[in-house]
């Protein structure tokens, strides 16, 4: 649905202050209270006295009726601002009728494609078909289409054409504009065409839902919300009075260089990447604004209002014909993301326009208490009888102390997804949680399994200065660096260990969440408490490669930060009497990474002594900076330019194999690709059997006697 009212220079909702997630008035089917698990039935419905639902969600996974699941806190939530939700669950996609099963919903449908990419659930780095799925009873695979939102979001206007559809999720909000689609090899447009939805919410969605919900019940149309932040639409214009900053080129004029651009984040090791102007506050907000960027002859010095304002992308025929652009609207999206001075962002598709309105604005901790707070079962709908449902069994004695994450790795959509500013719960909210799974859950065993989110210790980490904060555009507050205005105090998450020991009942809490360990270094004393009682003999880190130009392209720390980080582990391992390890995971076939730098990372594991078993590819995931650099081949941490010099990116499936075998270079089946490639990379003197050596000589085959044939006589 494309919108057609006039929006001349109407207030938009662009705030940087948002009204408290439970301060609407309730609808009035709040009457009917909390449902023991939100209905999955006709006959549930019949059962609470509902005679319909005002709004449906149709999910991709199993409905576990738990805090990490979206659909259960989506729908929680909506429950607990008053109306009726129903909830439909890995239906059959080849009809309508499961998607008929609750009726029309009364205000809208909400579609996912659940906690995970349905391409990326159903398929591996290698594009192999996986022969399970995690979030489906008894770990069936084939119970969810590709592109479940496309599909689910089809069904639901077949089924009911004047219902307004809404999507989200993880898949939706990573397709929010064109984007390059590694299981087809191709650009693809923004998921709001191929979906025929209304409107598109990104992130962790709760205020636009929120809002939306009210507005819809209050009878206003999809139209009507076109400014919500945390959503994007088609239009069929853009509004007048609004002003265009011109992003579609990336060859300008020669001269234009000199005009400070604020798009022009420097990537250097070992710099700052901070503005020194940044360090006052009264000019951070001026410098954040962005210029426009045109032509130097047709540029006009003219006033305009920033808050009406929006940055145009490249088109989507422009991206999908030239991977300069590409890279180029990656780059201004990703640093587009800061709610507090993001930009509209603008994408032609054909005759439309995908609008993009600014990321919604992060909740306070008393409203992520409030969410977490809400009535979940924390176990999977009766419906599913005895069935295991893999995912419930990993998380389902796992806290979620916050969300977001501001390392900014270029392979991860985390950031892209939940934003860079940390939401951290109470320490109350988090207690009470666990207190909850020890008293609800079947067979609890006293172990938390674990007390994390995204990262493990970014918990109440956010910059010590709210006005740089609404400034900057870094796209990382650890990379190249750490950031000097940011909050390194682990103290809160030290503190909040030690909470959850000594509730009762609980005997033992461990940290499986990823640890950022350049992090970690800022506050020896949060190590010790990690490695003395939460660490159960090993702990997973991600240095993913050892090799300075590839981390650059990850914007990873050196690999000399895990060295200390590993003394330091070591030192308080011994210091508790404990034999652990540390397990370093490693990516192969990153962007820019070539097989000497696969090669040296070998050579690195053979020296420490680590034999890995399970390895990684580099897996292309939607609107990643990574997957840009993938796709276009080049770096997009840089000013993009047709000149820049391309990067190396491994994507024939042989190269790939190639890259990865070295991180498994003891595996004997490998032994045959290395030699070839050690030949080709003139390095024959790591094949032999000296320890300095990667892989042995190839054994001459020993030629077996031929039998001596006696001939009969006749």
């Amino acid at each position: 649905m494309s919108l057609k009212t006039d929006t001349t220079m109407q207030p938009h909702r662009h705030s940087d202050v948002a009204p408290d997630l439970f301060s609407y008035p309730k609808y009035w089917a709040e009457c009917f209270g909390p449902a023991p698990y939100l209905p999955m039935s006709r006959a549930e419905m019949d059962e609470l006295g509902w005679d319909s639902c005002d709004i449906i969600i149709v999910t991709a996974d199993a409905y576990v009726d738990h805090p990490s699941f979206g659909m259960a806190v989506v729908g929680r939530l909506l429950e607990a601002q008053g109306f009726r939700v129903g909830i439909i669950a890995q239906p059959a996609w080849d009809s309508t009728a499961d998607f008929e099963a609750l009726g029309k919903p009364n205000l809208f449908f909400g579609v996912t494609g659940g906690n995970m990419d349905s391409l990326i659930n159903r398929y591996t780095a290698d594009l192999r078909l996986r022969s399970d799925d995690a979030y489906t009873p008894n770990a069936e695979a084939g119970k969810r289409p590709d592109r479940s939102v496309i599909v689910y979001s089809q069904r639901c206007r077949e089924a009911y054409y004047d219902t307004p559809i809404v999507i989200g999720g993880i898949e939706a909000s990573l397709r929010r504009i064109a984007q390059y689609d590694y299981w087809s090899d191709k650009v693809r447009r923004s998921i709001l065409i191929d979906s025929n939805a209304d409107i598109l919410m990104f992130g962790n969605a709760e205020r636009a839902l929120v809002e939306f919900a009210h507005q819809i019940a209050n009878g206003h149309s999809v139209e009507d919300c076109w400014d919500l932040r945390g959503t994007a639409l088609l239009r069929d214009s853009v509004p007048e009075g609004w002003t265009e900053i011109d992003s579609t080129r990336i060859d300008w004029p020669s001269k234009i260089d000199k005009i400070p651009n604020p798009y022009d984040f420097h990537h250097k090791t070992g710099a700052n990447n901070y503005s020194a102007d940044m360090d006052n506050a009264d000019n951070a907000a001026d410098e954040a604004q962005p210029v426009k960027i045109i032509p130097l002859p047709l540029q006009r010095k003219v006033d305009f209002d920033p808050a009406y304002s929006y940055i145009r992308l490249p088109s989507f025929n422009k991206v999908t014909n030239d991977p300069a652009l590409y890279a180029h609207a990656s780059r201004i999206l990703h640093q587009e993301a800061n709610p507090y001075n993001a930009k509209v962002l603008v994408q032609a598709h054909d005759t439309k326009e995908v609008w993009v309105n600014p990321p919604p604005i992060p909740l306070e901790t008393e409203e992520m208490d409030a969410v977490f707070d809400l009535p979940f079962q924390r176990r999977p709908h009766p419906s599913y009888g005895d069935a295991r449902i893999p995912a419930y069994d990993m998380i389902k004695t796992s806290v979620n102390i916050m969300r977001g994450c501001f390392g900014g790795c270029t392979f991860c959509s985390i950031t892209e997804h939940e934003g860079r500013i940390i939401q951290s719960r109470s320490e109350d909210s988090v207690i009470r949680e666990i207190e909850k799974i020890r008293d609800q859950v079947p067979g609890f065993t006293g172990t938390i399994s674990d007390l994390g989110g995204p990262t493990a210790n970014m918990y109440k980490l956010n910059c010590s200065s709210p006005t740089i904060q609404k400034s900057c555009k870094r796209l990382s507050c650890v990379y190249p660096n750490i950031c000097k205005h940011l909050n390194t105090d682990h103290s809160p998450t030290t503190n909040l260990y030690r909470r959850a020991r000594a509730v009762p009942g609980v005997k033992r809490v461990a940290v499986a969440s990823g640890l950022r360990y350049d992090l970690a270094l800022r506050d020896p004393e949060y190590i010790e408490e990690l490695v003395t009682h939460h660490v159960g003999g090993y702990l997973k880190i991600a240095p993913e490669h050892s090799e300075d130009k590839t981390l650059s392209k990850m914007m990873k720390p050196g690999i000399s930060t895990y060295d200390e980080f590993k003394k330091l582990f070591d030192k308080y391992s011994r210091k508790a009497g404990k034999e652990q390890y540390l397990i370093p995971y490693f990516i192969a076939a990153h962007p820019g990474c070539d097989e000497e730098d696969m090669m040296n990372l070998g050579l690195w594991l053979k020296n420490h002594g680590f034999k890995p078993d399970q390895v990684q590819t580099f897996y292309p995931s939607p609107m990643a900076l990574a997957t840009a650099m993938y796709y276009s081949e080049r770096n997009p941490l840089e000013k993009v330019r047709y000149k820049s010099e391309k990067l190396t990116v491994s994507k024939d499936i042989d190269q790939r194999r190639l890259q990865k075998a070295f991180l498994r270079y003891h595996d004997e089946k490998n032994w045959p690709m290395l030699r070839e490639a050690l030949h080709k990379l003139g390095r024959q003197d790591l094949i032999g059997s000296a320890d300095k050596c990667l892989v042995p000589a190839a054994q001459a085959k020993k030629k077996r006697p031929q039998r001596q044939r006696k001939r009969r006589r006749r």
